[in-house]
């Protein structure tokens, strides 16, 4: 089998497990009686990406081949998120959770398991590239395009999916049954990652780097691979790592409340409104995003090269202010809806050109020997420390103007967007005066 397919087919599996439930999974907490948590849903990840990614990393340079400790944690968030769909298929459709402590315990383990994923995915990608003389600016965007292919895939099936008396149906219409509401998202997840696991085995083996004969005994920072942190180090590295947590406090918070924000209009006196197709497949408009993402990954190889990182960086921040700003002034009818799918299609560009344009940059610049430690740095500042500030941010935010009421999240939604826009239009700013990596040394 190509060796080309065979990776792209592993980034189908890796986000498409993550999609199952990253965009609806608020709808569903809605129902289960933890609404006003949605947000620390979100931070669980950020916070578990504080310290698995990195922890990971170093277990990855260090003690277990990259591709096989892949495998293992899929295993693991895979068990615990079935276990997840199956506390709520004890509690009931439509009903409470009766032990939302040990719910949350599970969907923590899962998140804490898959998180670290999402850099070993690149670091094996990169190994295996590499090794098979294959260049990772022009050969990996497009292996990582069906990663967003995958996330789309699980989106729509979610969003059309509904399961009720033993029967399984597709629908665009309204039906309260659907995945993206319900307690089986999680099951679709699972399941994919307990797949991904087995597909592991497949995969050629990416070999740990032996030591060097003679070199000189490391300290116990070297040893656990925590000098990844030395980067810091440098200006150009420090200002990097730092706008990248700033820029990762945007990267949850569409996942964490475009979902109720689309389906609240339900909750609308406005029969044209409530009946719309935007507020009955939330998880289906959202994933235009990831359309406009698969098409962006191709684009990163021209503007690294054209515009340089802080050019495509640039770029990002000021695509999430559009991406906020036209979600605070759409509508869910024509022709505000237009707005929304506006708001989809700047995503690629505000995520895609962040998110794969800086794994690659951090894999240009980092020795070998710590590359795996350096993706789970990245990883930990932007999905770590930044998402977690921001979801809970933005958590705080939502909660003072929007409240739950009969299972809708309703209130001032546009205040909220605006407030996110200009938080980016801020940062996109600062950024633009203090990072010049052109001026900088390593």
């Amino acid at each position: 089998m190509n060796l080309k397919f065979r990776l792209a087919l592993m980034n189908f599996l890796e986000f498409a497990v993550w999609g199952a439930y990253l965009t609806c999974m608020g709808n569903y907490l809605g129902v289960a009686g933890l609404g006003e948590e949605i947000s620390w849903f979100y931070a669980i990840q950020g916070i578990v990406s504080i310290f698995m990614p990195a922890l990971m990393g170093v277990v990855a340079d260090k003690f277990i081949e990259p591709q096989r400790l892949f495998g293992l944690c899929h295993l693991v968030a895979g068990a615990a998120m079935l276990t997840c769909c199956y506390m709520g298929y004890q509690a009931g459709y439509g009903n409470e959770l009766p032990n939302k402590s040990a719910f949350i315990a599970m969907y923590t383990l899962s998140v804490a398991f898959y998180m670290p994923t999402i850099a070993l995915a690149n670091t094996v990608a990169f190994d295996i590239l590499q090794k098979n003389g294959m260049s990772t600016v022009t050969d990996f965007p497009p292996i990582r395009v069906l990663g967003t292919v995958g996330f789309i895939a699980t989106m729509w099936f979610v969003n059309c999916a509904a399961f009720h008396n033993g029967t399984l149906e597709f629908t665009l219409g309204e039906n309260d049954y659907k995945f993206q509401y319900t307690y089986m998202q999680f099951f679709v997840s699972g399941l994919l990652s307990i797949i991904l696991f087995l597909y592991t085995f497949t995969l050629p083996r990416c070999p740990l780097k032996p030591a060097v004969s003679g070199e000189e005994k490391k300290s116990w920072v070297e040893t656990l691979g925590l000098d990844a942190f030395k980067l810091f180090k440098s200006k150009q590295m420090a200002l990097f790592f730092i706008f990248s947590a700033m820029l990762g406090m945007s990267l949850q918070v569409t996942n964490g409340f475009a979902g109720p924000f689309l389906t609240s209009f339900k909750g609308s006196a406005d029969p044209a409104i409530a009946s719309s197709f935007a507020a009955n497949n939330a998880t289906m408009l959202t994933s235009i995003s990831q359309i406009s993402e698969a098409l962006c990954i191709l684009m990163i190889p021209f503007f690294l090269k054209r515009f340089g990182i802080k050019g495509v960086m640039m770029m990002s921040m000021f695509a999430w202010v559009f991406r906020f700003g036209f979600f605070g002034l759409g509508t869910p009818v024509m022709p505000g809806v237009m707005l929304f799918v506006l708001s989809c299609i700047v995503y690629g560009v505000a995520f895609d050109f962040f998110n794969v344009s800086g794994a690659m940059f951090v894999d240009q610049v980092c020795e070998p020997n710590i590359k795996a430690s350096a993706q789970g740095l990245f990883m930990l500042m932007t999905n770590g420390l930044g998402a977690t500030i921001g979801t809970l941010a933005a958590g705080k935010v939502v909660n003072l103007f929007c409240q739950w009421q009969d299972g809708f999240l309703l209130g001032d939604w546009r205040t909220c967007w605006l407030v996110f826009s200009g938080f980016a239009l801020v940062v996109a700013v600062s950024f633009y005066f203090s990072f010049n990596p052109e001026k900088q040394t390593k």
